[in-house]
This record gives structure tokens, C-alpha cells and sequence, in this order.
């Protein structure tokens, strides 16, 4: 079953994680000294905020699956939209192992579809790439961002 995906940048951890454990009614189920996840079963999101260095807000939005077959899917769909995608494999993210497929809106949104194969005791890389997924030369933790000059990671 595919899971709806939401990453915030927060300016405060803290006082965020306080706010969304109110909200949600629990704790993060991943906590961290710049980030923190819930897993959330209703509404089913993964639902993820950082403190990075970003402006806050809306960071990406995506869909995680539940295979590796799904994400294939899912991009070929992309593609044959007409869309380009930028793919990562066995990538480090949000202190997790993963392979993903980024696009753009047509609005410029970030989008990204990924299976989660494993935990990570890292955060991972935040390499600088072209504003354009399909023009970046080299990949970095949450893809080539839609306009931002450095890229954080989800």
C-alpha cells in the first residue's frame, strides 16, 4: 500500500516537534538532532520535518511505496507522461537506505517516489545540483531542488 509523503523545513526542531506530536496525538517515531518522522496510519502519510539550514516550509512531497516494483511503476508512468525523472539507487535520506525517482510539477514542485530498503546512521549527502532533475550530474540526498542554490536532504 503506497504512502503519502510530506517534508517540512522548520526553523525551530524543537518547538516543532512539540506542535506535531500534539497534532498527531504521538511522539516522532524517528528522532534525530535535525529531523524527526511520523508514520502515520490515518491519515497514512510519512510525514517528516528538518532543520537544515532551508527557508521553512514545504520542502517536497512524494509517494513512498512498498517495493521496488511500485517505484518502477510509478516512474514508468512519469516517463511516459512525458515527464523526466531524476533517479537515484541505493541512496542515504533521512537517516534511511532507499531508491528514488524525483520530478518536477509543472509548477515547479518537488516530487518524490521511493522505497525505503533500510535505516541509515547518517542523514545524508547534501551535494550541490543543477536546478533541473534531468540536467544534474550528480545526485544528492532529495534530488536536484526545484530553485534553490545547495539542496537539503530530506
Amino acid at each position: 500500500m503506497k504512502r503519502l509523503h510530506l517534508h517540512v523545513a522548520v526553523e525551530d526542531l524543537g518547538k516543532s516537534i512539540g506542535f506535531y506530536s500534539t497534532l498527531f496525538g504521538m511522539p516522532p517515531v524517528v528522532t534525530k538532532d535535525d529531523y524527526a518522522k511520523w508514520m502515520l496510519e490515518d491519515p497514512r502519510v510519512n510525514f517528516a520535518i528538518s532543520e537544515r539550514g532551508r527557508a521553512g516550509g514545504v520542502d517536497h512531497v512524494g509517494i513512498q511505496v512498498d517495493s521496488p516494483e511500485e517505484l518502477g511503476e510509478l516512474a514508468t508512468r512519469l516517463k511516459a507522461a512525458g515527464e523526466i525523472t531524476f533517479d537515484q539507487e541505493a541512496t542515504t535520506c533521512c537517516y534511511a537506505k532507499s531508491d528514488k525517482a524525483w520530478v518536477n510539477d509543472p509548477s515547479g514542485l518537488r516530487w518524490e517516489t521511493f522505497f525505503t530498503f533500510g535505516d541509515a546512521t547518517s542523514y545524508g549527502e547534501d551535494l550541490a545540483v543543477d536546478a533541473e532533475p534531468a540536467k544534474a550530474e550528480t545526485s544528492s540526498c532529495c534530488g536536484a531542488p526545484a530553485k534553490a542554490a545547495a539542496p537539503a536532504c530530506c
